[in-house]
């Protein structure tokens, strides 16, 4: 069961905007990397699902949470369709994100009230993830669909819409500005942000200097702006 409530992630999304999106196969790894984004800030973690047994390593890490990092808001990426959901929602994924926009999920999330975050590349698609209740649309591939200026254009006749791109998000000044001054309501940090040492054991002070940075930058630029 989730643990924190559907509009509890959204108001964190607003306050903490950057979000790492991360998956390994190894709970030991990925506790390490949970509590490095912690450390850094990060209260919303996208744990992705794309190994198998992934729901395992994810319940674990739900309970790792609730007993070492109190308020990070754990949740699940990378589904595609109702079945899955289920079993994310049953592990205690307290919001879920999708690639696709897939209604049925919606219908699966609205019931246990569970936050939503489908993937769209069109106003046409953020215009029905809408009417299916999504507060925040992932933008996914970010880059492959317009980047920065795909949200500028969004935002003239939709100013409401609030988006998370994901998919080119860098821990570097000129590209996180870029996302927040084209109107990104969030971004998802992955692949550039977790540094990996020349042995491939992932560099836990790098990952956590990344995010720290990554999230100063961008409670600045929203007081400044």
């Amino acid at each position: 069961m989730a643990h924190f409530k559907r509009l509890e992630v959204y108001n964190q999304l607003q306050r903490t905007p950057v979000v790492p999106v991360f998956y390994h196969g190894d709970f030991e790894v990925s506790k390490q990397v949970l509590r490095a984004c912690y450390e850094a800030g990060a209260r919303v973690f996208e744990f992705t699902n794309r190994g198998d047994g992934a729901h395992r390593v994810f319940r674990k890490l739900v309970e790792f949470a609730k007993s070492e990092l109190p308020y990070l808001i754990l949740g699940v990426g990378s589904v595609v369709d109702e079945a899955t959901t289920a079993v994310f929602i049953q592990n205690g994924a307290n919001f879920v994100v999708s690639p696709i926009m897939n209604p049925e999920m919606a219908k699966i999330c609205n019931r246990r009230k569970i936050a939503w975050l489908p993937g769209c590349g069109s106003v046409s698609e953020i215009s029905v993830a809408e009417e299916f209740g999504a507060e925040v649309v992932k933008m996914f591939p970010a880059p492959g669909v317009g980047g920065p200026d795909f949200i500028k254009a969004v935002k003239g006749p939709m100013p409401w819409t609030n988006i998370m791109p994901s998919g080119g998000v860098e821990p570097e000044e000129n590209n996180l500005k870029e996302w927040f001054s084209a109107g990104a309501f969030c971004v998802g940090m992955g692949t550039k942000a977790f540094v990996q040492k020349a042995d491939g054991t992932y560099d836990f002070n790098a990952i956590t200097q990344n995010f720290k940075y990554a999230l100063d930058f961008a409670k600045q630029f929203r007081q400044a702006n």
